[in-house]
């Protein structure tokens, strides 16, 4: 594997893992719900989810998906309806009020936000495809396990610090303080578009 097919691997799993979607918008409100301890785990988690989906890829899973459409169908309504299910979680949580004596630290578990974290990448299979995509043009077959390793620890670096970044910006007193000021609409704007994220990821 070339140092140019590992930089544009590397350049774009990074644009795709800062673009917006379930993983981000999940970070976004556990930073600034639960504060920056929690988020900053459940970015770490989020980096092992991708990395078991770019690892899934470099075995074949996304060949296996292309040559049974029924497994992905299935990976997709299965990651759909948890995220549908924590959409609603939300909404149905929407009027308790967040306090702010909690400060940065977590109600959240450290294993628990983790878990988050994992399932919340796991929900979605698309990185899958994704990545098989962008495996096929830059990862040789003859490729060692050292450009591999890279390879994956790049992945994970990618999400776990694109996601720590939101965590932290949304983590600040003042981001806080206005989401407290605003929790049953944000609450309730966050479950929407998380639950048709989930129904995106089921349809199609």
């Amino acid at each position: 594997m070339t140092f140019a097919a590992f930089l544009a691997a590397w350049g774009l799993h990074l644009i795709a893992a800062a673009s917006p979607g379930p993983a981000v918008l999940m970070t976004a409100r556990i930073g600034v719900t639960e504060g920056f301890r929690a988020g900053a785990i459940l970015a770490i988690g989020i980096g092992f989810g991708a990395v078991f989906w770019a690892v899934a890829a470099l075995f074949g899973l996304a060949l296996l998906f292309q040559l049974a459409p029924a497994l992905l169908w299935a990976f997709k309504i299965g990651g759909g309806l948890f995220l549908c299910w924590i959409a609603f979680q939300m909404w149905i949580n929407a009027t308790e009020p967040l306090s702010m004596a909690a400060g940065p630290h977590s109600i959240r578990s450290g294993g628990s936000a983790l878990k988050l974290g994992i399932l919340t990448q796991l929900a979605n299979p698309k990185p899958a495809v994704f990545f098989g995509a962008v495996f096929v043009g830059t990862v040789p077959p003859d490729a060692g396990a050292l450009p591999l390793t890279a390879l994956l620890i790049a992945v994970f670096l990618n999400e776990a610090l694109c996601n720590l970044l939101v965590a932290r910006a949304f983590s600040f007193e003042g981001p806080r303080r206005a989401y407290a000021g605003l929790k049953t609409t944000i609450d309730r704007s966050f479950g929407g578009i998380l639950a048709l994220l989930g129904l995106k990821i089921a349809a199609t």
